[in-house]
């Protein structure tokens, strides 16, 4: 739990500024917009409709949509920026549709008194409308301000720091704890921000001029906090760290905190993890220069990136294509394999196994239409899954997509048959899960690649040079050892991965 406490100020200040900013500039877009939208009849019903689109959205498909959209115009497309946008758009509609309810709500008697003594439109609104329609556009505020941190704890797997790093990690490596303190700081800082702008409502509503001051003076402190806080790392002239990437589950986490520990200790140069990005994320952040470097899979570049529709004749082909395509199309750099293979597998409870005497994908046809395969929440759309179901004919009688930590759960409890399982994951022998032989090579192979960005080898050529030691150093039980450390036996992925520097620098 110290562990975690640690983390705390990070988090929840990156956090408050993504919420802060947002809300903050959901509401200069809103109030305009809702005054505009009283005035003109037609407009109303189409903002009001393009804000209840957005809204329908799910957030995190919101978030991850502005993904693409920023790289499309050349900016920033993961981190900080991406997620702001995407939460200034979910904080529209409540406040849009208050400002709008709360104009159209104010007595006509009024708005009629203040034309008959002279007022000008511009005065009618500042001066009647708008303060009469206050409370009504706070309680808006109120509730936009709770929708979006509640939805800022999604924007970690497009690279924003977030309480969602505490959430997203501690769901893939079984750490109840990080759930637990990003759960909680997340629902007090949602429970502050209501309780201040409850403050302003009422104060506003009451007439009470205590309350007014005070609930906006808090909020300009805690804006002048994130925004100093913000502000900081720009006026830093040390340089940007080397910004390493990771996935959104275990072994991911490790090898990031290895890179990381390990080009610290090679170089002397600063780092800095993103962790939990999302799998495309990751490489189109590679190949723009966002991050510097990372840990794909051959399998995964082949298939989903590549979209090569047929298998290569061998793994030695497949990472040589790889190599070649990466290079040719966007000028990232393979540096070499780590010395593992982490490829899809399907895995099912060896006692279940053993019953119906199946060791390999081509046995578990006859069985398949009376069971159910789980799989993480990408599997099922990508080529190998395809692959899979074309070369073994294989039907499932129904298939559940879930986040990766869980589907070992659910196979573990029953809940499905069979699981698209990793063969690194040290829950394949925790669990006593047999791995099923793919006898008829569907699946592509998935060596575990060091990818470098376009930029790194023309200004920080000693990073590859540090990266290169770490080629062919990792075995795959010793993967699955590490993996193991962290999913059983609760330790942190930095630990395990100091652990493992250390006993390689003494051989």
């Amino acid at each position: 739990m110290s562990d975690q406490l640690a983390l705390l100020p990070e988090y929840l200040t990156a956090h408050m500024q993504l919420s802060l900013f947002a809300l903050a500039l959901g509401a200069l877009v809103s109030v305009p917009l809702g005054v505009v939208a009283t005035r003109i009849a037609w407009l109303e019903q189409l903002v009001l409709g393009a804000a209840s689109i957005i809204q329908t959205i799910p957030s995190l498909a919101l978030l991850a949509v502005m993904v693409p959209v920023l790289a499309a115009i050349n900016l920033p497309s993961i981190g900080f920026l991406p997620a702001f946008v995407g939460l200034m758009l979910y904080s529209i509609l409540p406040i849009l549709r208050n400002t709008v309810t709360g104009i159209a709500g104010v007595d006509p008697a009024l708005i009629e008194a203040a034309r008959g003594v002279g007022m000008t439109p511009r005065q009618q609104l500042f001066r009647v409308e708008l303060p009469l329609a206050a409370p009504v556009i706070v309680a808006g505020l109120r509730t936009s301000a709770v929708w979006i941190v509640g939805t800022a704890t999604l924007s970690t797997p497009v690279g924003a720091t977030s309480l969602g790093n505490y959430i997203f990690s501690g769901l893939q490596t079984r750490n109840y704890a990080a759930i637990l303190v990003g759960c909680v700081a997340a629902a007090a800082l949602a429970i502050l921000l209501d309780g201040i702008i409850f403050a302003l409502e009422h104060g506003v509503r009451m007439r009470k001029r205590a309350y007014t001051v005070g609930a906006t003076s808090v909020l300009a402190a805690l804006f002048a906090y994130a925004s100093v806080t913000f502000a900081l790392p720009f006026l830093d002239d040390g340089g940007r760290p080397i910004r390493i990437g990771a996935k959104t589950f275990t072994e991911q986490y490790i090898l990031s905190e290895l890179l990381a520990l390990h080009i610290e200790r090679q170089t002397g140069l600063e780092t800095e993890v993103l962790s939990s990005l999302g799998s495309t994320v990751a490489y189109d952040a590679l190949r723009s220069g966002q991050i510097d470097v990372y840990v794909d899979y051959s399998g995964t570049i082949w298939a989903t990136v590549m979209n090569r529709p047929s298998l290569g004749e061998s793994r030695s082909q497949v990472l040589h294509e790889v190599a070649q395509w990466v290079s040719e199309t966007h000028n990232v750099t393979l540096v070499g394999t780590l010395g593992f293979e982490n490829s899809y597998v399907l895995a099912m409870p060896e006692s279940d196994a053993e019953r119906l005497r199946i060791t390999t994908i081509g046995d578990l046809v006859p069985y398949a239409s009376d069971m159910e395969i789980g799989g993480d929440y990408e599997f099922f759309a990508r080529a190998e899954w395809t692959s899979i179901q074309e070369t073994y004919g294989i039907e499932f009688a129904g298939r559940r997509a879930m986040d990766s930590s869980l589907m070992y759960q659910a196979v573990e409890l029953g809940n499905v048959d069979i699981i698209s399982a990793y063969t690194t994951d040290g829950r394949i022998d925790a669990l006593n899960l047999r791995v099923l032989e793919d006898d008829r090579n569907a699946i592509p192979p998935y060596d575990a690649i060091l990818l470098t960005s376009p930029g790194l080898g023309m200004d920080r050529s000693k990073v590859i040079v540090s990266l290169e030691e770490l080629i062919d150093t990792i075995s795959a039980p010793s993967m699955r050892k590490m993996n193991r450390a962290v999913d059983e036996d609760k330790r942190s992925p930095g630990e395990v991965a100091m652990e493992f520097l250390e006993l390689k620098s003494r051989r």
